[in-house]
């Protein structure tokens, strides 16, 4: 297993590819939730995920450009694998490395209701009330560094 951390430019056609696969099978044939998502923010994110063997078995998607200073947005969380306990180590890298590169005052997500329990793992608190996206319930989640 290995963690990979590549802005849009530098993924190649093939990673991309397993990227938007799993996103894919995970937010809207699992979730069966119809929505946009290739949604024009890819191009300017970090991507961060784990990959074994060619597939991609953890991954998120960090926004950094065009927020208010300070904010990195985390979004697109998931894993192929779970109970595994891959999600809270990718969230961990990825906060990890905004820490290291980035300018960063707070993280935020926007958190399906359900994982309110897992973000709150990491340090994150509910900065919102119940909003919906796409007919699924979602909170407002901050880290403050």
């Amino acid at each position: 297993m290995e963690l990979k951390i590549k802005q849009f430019s530098e993924l190649t056609l093939e990673e991309l590819y397993e990227i938007f696969r799993v996103r894919i099978a995970v937010f809207v044939v699992e979730q069966d939730c119809t929505y946009h998502e290739l949604d024009d923010l890819d191009q300017t994110a970090y991507h961060i995920y784990y990959e074994e063997d060619g597939k991609v078995i953890a991954y998120l998607r960090l926004l950094y450009k065009d927020l208010s200073q300070g904010e990195i947005k985390i979004g697109r969380v998931l894993t192929m694998r779970r109970g595994q306990g891959l999600g809270l180590k990718i969230m961990q890298a990825a906060i990890d490395f905004s820490k290291q590169n980035l300018e960063v005052d707070y993280f935020r997500v926007e958190s399906q209701t359900y994982a309110k329990g897992f973000y709150e793992k990491l340090g994150f608190k509910q900065s919102s009330d119940e909003f919906d996206i796409d007919g699924i319930p979602h909170i407002e989640m901050k880290l403050t560094n």
